[in-house]
């Protein structure tokens, strides 16, 4: 793979070192392309009427589908474009049947939108939250596994985590949901599109596309499994989650006896749980060739790109007077590497001064676990890894 080829790809390198990818991503200049040939089309359609250039948009938004059930090795059967991994969450949480007394499991490492879908369960339906406390920034799968008893009917949780990067064993959470008949449901936004992700009994499998898809914000997917298309139904209906009526939807609008009082027959794909109407279809438009871009790629090149830079970095921090926060090998590790300076106030000290040096990273923290977090695509190069280091080793020399 000619990285630097790759690189070439992400105008917005251009001009700073960008780490920030676990926040929101850069899109590849073939996406802002994209999106202005479809700009174009809505400036001056090319087709006859509103009708044609209607369904042209949906086909162009559907093209993404093909694009995620590549990278995640699925079928397109069981993708479901959504709108950011927050309208997944919900999806998940109002499709799940919950009665009262029920516990779902979570830990307390997770970004506050992960649980608060399943936290309000407790007062719409008597559902008790569960929360697994971390032990040095770690919640194995053994501690999901062990949590699990006859009132659990769903564990949450992201596949790797958003302050310090760790990355559960999601295959070995998955078995044991799978063997006590618990809904998995796995928010996987600061791992997909960087490496790969197991999909296998994971139920509900969410991400949006501003992080390490490279897409816009508003754009998403959620993978879903054989058995929630089985078993579940959406919260909410939209006419184009129908089977597609015979002869076209042009063909059925310009029907003089079609009447609301009917029977509606749904698709049993995944598509029945999107919108249903009207969606983002220029940032579906750039999801779609951000994740041709990454499926060309090859997420397990990615990884294999990321997990390097990772340990270049790991080992320069340790040379550091600062503490690791994510001292994980690759099986626990992603592409998020977080160090702690002391305090939050000499964190923010070095987040300001990498900022002024034109480095792009963030500072965040949750249960006491977290610091500068410094995130690590494919596009990324050992020149961005070795400035980093050289500024923080300034500035804490200064």
């Amino acid at each position: 793979m000619d990285w630097s080829d790759v690189r070439a790809r992400f105008p917005g390198l251009a001009d700073r070192t960008f780490l920030d990818a676990a926040c929101v991503s850069l899109i590849p200049s073939t996406a802002e392309e994209a999106v202005r040939r479809f700009a174009e089309e809505l400036v001056r359609p090319s087709h006859r009427n509103a009708s044609e250039h209607h369904l042209w948009m949906d086909g162009t938004r559907e093209e993404a589908t093909g694009h995620v059930a590549a990278l995640l090795g699925v079928s397109s059967r069981n993708v479901a474009l959504v709108e950011s991994t927050t309208h997944g969450l919900n999806i998940a949480a109002q499709a799940i049947p919950w009665r009262e007394g029920d516990e779902v499991v979570m830990c307390d490492l997770e970004f506050l939108q992960v649980a608060i879908p399943f936290v309000q369960l407790a007062k719409t339906h008597g559902v008790r939250p569960v929360f697994l406390e971390h032990e040095a920034g770690v919640v194995p799968a053994s501690a999901y596994a062990g949590a699990i008893n006859e009132r659990t009917r769903a564990v949450v949780l992201s596949s790797t985590q958003w302050c310090n990067g760790y990355r559960v064993d999601l295959e070995a959470v998955a078995e044991a949901c799978r063997a006590r008949g618990v809904w998995l449901v796995v928010d996987a936004v600061q791992q997909a599109g960087a490496l790969p992700v197991p999909t296998t009994s994971v139920d509900f499998l969410l991400a949006g596309g501003h992080k390490w898809l490279n897409a816009p914000m508003g754009t998403g997917f959620a993978a879903l499994s054989d058995r929630v298309l089985e078993e579940l139904q959406p919260a909410s209906w939209g006419y184009l989650n129908l089977n597609a009526p015979d002869g076209g939807w042009v063909n059925y609008f310009t029907t003089p006896t079609i009447t609301p009082d009917r029977e509606y027959t749904f698709t049993d794909s995944a598509k029945r749980f999107e919108i249903g109407g009207t969606a983002n279809y220029p940032g579906a438009v750039c999801l779609s060739e951000a994740l041709r871009v990454t499926n060309e790629v090859g997420v397990a090149q990615s990884a294999e790109r990321i997990w390097a830079l990772g340990e270049r970095l790991q080992e320069g921090l340790r040379r550091l007077d600062v503490r690791l926060e994510t001292p994980f090998e690759r099986e626990n590790r992603a592409g998020i590497i977080t160090f702690h300076t002391g305090s939050r106030e000499r964190d923010a000290a070095c987040l300001e001064r990498l900022l002024s040096e034109g480095i792009s990273v963030s500072q965040r923290y949750t249960s006491g676990v977290g610091g500068v977090r410094v995130s690590l695509h494919y596009y990324n190069n050992e020149d961005d890894v070795d400035g980093l280091l050289g500024v923080v080793g300034e500035w804490l020399r200064g």
